[in-house]
C-alpha cells in the first residue's frame, strides 16, 4: 500500500523534521524537507544522490526538465512509496492534500469528488471540507528524485554511446583475439542499451559488422557478428547484403556447429532476411539448413531452441517450393513423434508445418505412413489454437485411405471428439469439415456400433 503523506510527516517529526502539506497544506511554518534529509534520516528509502537545492518549484538540478517526461522516460519499476498516488498507484506529477492529510495526484482525486464520494479513498474518512491544497514540498521531492535519476540515465546513456563508437572504431583497426574480444563487449553493451544499438546503426556498424562474415570467417569472430546484428534494426539494404551466398552458407554452418546460443541467434536472422519481399526462397533450399533446423528442433538438452527453430521451419514452410525438400528429409514422422511433448506455442507451429506439408501427395503419404499421426491428431483436437489444423491433417491422411485410417482414427476415439467439434462455438467451416469426416468415419460400421463408438469414453486432455 503507498505510504500516506501524514505517516511521512509523522516519520519526519520523529525525526525532528517538520514536512508541509500536513495539517494545514503545503504553505505553512516548518522546514522544508528536502531530498538531502529524505534520504539521510531514510524517509524514502534507498534512493541514491544529493538534494535539489533549486529555486522555485522546478527539478532543482540546474535546469528545468519536464516531469511527466522524467517519468514517462525512465519508466523505474521501484519509486519510493510516498511518491505514488494510492488511487492510480502511479508516480505523483502534481500532488494534492485533502483535509485528512492524505496525499493524492490531483487529477484522480477531483475524479473520485466528482463522482459524489465525500470520503477519503485511503481513510474512507469523511471530508469536512472537500477542497485541495497543492503539496508543494512533495512536488519538489519528486522532481528533484526524478530528475537526478534521468540524468544519470542520460549520462550513462552518453557514455554507453561513446563506448560503442570506441568499439567500433577497435573493431575496424585490429584482428584475431582483440578483434574477438572488442565485438563480445559490443555485444554486451548492445544486448543491454538501445541507445549502443542506435549507436551502431548511426555509425555505420552495420555494414562493418556485415564485411566481417564470409567464407574464411571464424566461428568466434562469426557468433558474436551474429549475436550483435539479431539485435539491431536492419534495412533493406542491409538484409539484402546479408543474403550473399557466402554468408549464408556461414550462416547455416553455424547453425549446424555453434553453440545453443549461436543456433537460435541464426534462426533469428535468417528469420529476419526472409521479411524481405526481395527474399528468394533458393536461398533456403539447401538440405543442410533444414536438418540443422529439425536437430534444433529436436534436442533435449536445450529445450530453448525448439521455440525459434519451429518458428523459423512455419516461415519457411510457407514457401511452397521449400515443402518437397522439407518432406525429403523426414521432418513428418519427426514431428510427428515430438508433438506429445511439445509446450502448446510449439505444438501449434508443428502442427501449422504439418498441415502445410500435407499439401503435397509426398507429405500426405508421409503421414499416413507414420504410425502415430492418427494418434497424435485425434489427441489434440480441441485444444487450444489445435483443432483446425489437426483437422485438416487427419482429412487429408483419411482421405488417402478411407477404410484403414477412418477404422483406425474410430478406435482413437475420433468419432466422439467430433460430435464436440460440431456441437461447440466453432466456425462454419470446422463444424463443416467435422461433419465430412465424421461421415468418412461411419464408412466401417453399421448405424448402431457407430452410435456405440461416438460416445466418449475418456478425458479430453
Amino acid at each position: 500500500m503507498a505510504l500516506s503523506l501524514s505517516l511521512l510527516n509523522h516519520a519526519c517529526l520523529q525525526r525532528g523534521v517538520g514536512l508541509l502539506g500536513f495539517e494545514g497544506g503545503g504553505d505553512g511554518d516548518g522546514h522544508v524537507l528536502d531530498l538531502d534529509t529524505a534520504v539521510k534520516d531514510g524517509v524514502l528509502g534507498g534512493v541514491g544522490g544529493g538534494g535539489g537545492g533549486g529555486g522555485g518549484f522546478g527539478c532543482g538540478v540546474g535546469e528545468k526538465l519536464d516531469l511527466k517526461k522524467m517519468i514517462e522516460e525512465l519508466n523505474l519499476s521501484e519509486v519510493p512509496p510516498v511518491f505514488i498516488c494510492p488511487i492510480s498507484l502511479e508516480p505523483m506529477q502534481d500532488p494534492v492534500t485533502l483535509c485528512t492529510g492524505q496525499t493524492y495526484e490531483r487529477s484522480n482525486i477531483v475524479k473520485w469528488l466528482s463522482f459524489g464520494h465525500f470520503t477519503c479513498p485511503t481513510t474512507m474518512q469523511e471530508l469536512w471540507d472537500d477542497s485541495v491544497t497543492p503539496n508543494r514540498t512533495l512536488y519538489h521531492l519528486i522532481c528533484t528524485w526524478f530528475s537526478q535519476k534521468y540524468l544519470q540515465m542520460k549520462k550513462k546513456s552518453e557514455d554507453v554511446q561513446g563506448r560503442a563508437s570506441e568499439l567500433l572504431d577497435t573493431i575496424r583497426k585490429v584482428k584475431g583475439q582483440l578483434r574477438v574480444q572488442a565485438l563480445k563487449e559490443l555485444q554486451q553493451v548492445v544486448a543491454a542499451h538501445a541507445t549502443a544499438r542506435k549507436a551502431v546503426v548511426d555509425e555505420g556498424g552495420v555494414p562493418l559488422l556485415s564485411s566481417l562474415l564470409g567464407q574464411l570467417t571464424s566461428h568466434a569472430v562469426g557468433s558474436e557478428v551474429i549475436a550483435i546484428l539479431v539485435n539491431l534494426t536492419l534495412n533493406s539494404e542491409s538484409k539484402t547484403n546479408l543474403m550473399q551466398p557466402e554468408k549464408i552458407s556461414l550462416l547455416v554452418d553455424m547453425l549446424s556447429e555453434g553453440s545453443i546460443e549461436t543456433k537460435i541467434n541464426c534462426t533469428r536472422l535468417i528469420g529476419a532476411m526472409m521479411e524481405e519481399k526481395d527474399f528468394r526462397s533458393e536461398i533456403i533450399s539447401s538440405h543442410r539448413l533444414l536438418i540443422s533446423l529439425m536437430r534444433l528442433v529436436k534436442d533435449k538438452r536445450y529445450p530453448d531452441g525448439s521455440l525459434p527453430g519451429l518458428s523459423l521451419l512455419k516461415t519457411i514452410s510457407l514457401h511452397e517450393q521449400v515443402r518437397t525438400l522439407i518432406v525429403s528429409i523426414g521432418a513428418v514422422p519427426q514431428l510427428v513423434d515430438l508433438l506429445p511433448g511439445l509446450n502448446p506455442d510449439c505444438l501449434q507451429l508443428a502442427l501449422f508445418i504439418l498441415d502445410a506439408l500435407s499439401s503435397l501427395p509426398e507429405g500426405r503419404l508421409a503421414l499416413k505412413n507414420c504410425p502415430n499421426t492418427i494418434s497424435n491428431m485425434v489427441r489434440v483436437i480441441m485444444r487450444e489454437s489445435c483443432t483446425q489444423h489437426a483437422l485438416s491433417i487427419l482429412w487429408s491422411v483419411c482421405k488417402i485411405s478411407p477404410e484403414e485410417c477412418s477404422a483406425i482414427a474410430v478406435d482413437e476415439g475420433l468419432a466422439a471428439k467430433l460430435l464436440l467439434v460440431i456441437q461447440s462455438g466453432c466456425s462454419p467451416e470446422l463444424k463443416q469439415q467435422s461433419a465430412e469426416l465424421l461421415k468418412l468415419c461411419s464408412l466401417n460400421y453399421t448405424d448402431t456400433i457407430f452410435i456405440s463408438k461416438c460416445k466418449l469414453t475418456r478425458t479430453i486432455p
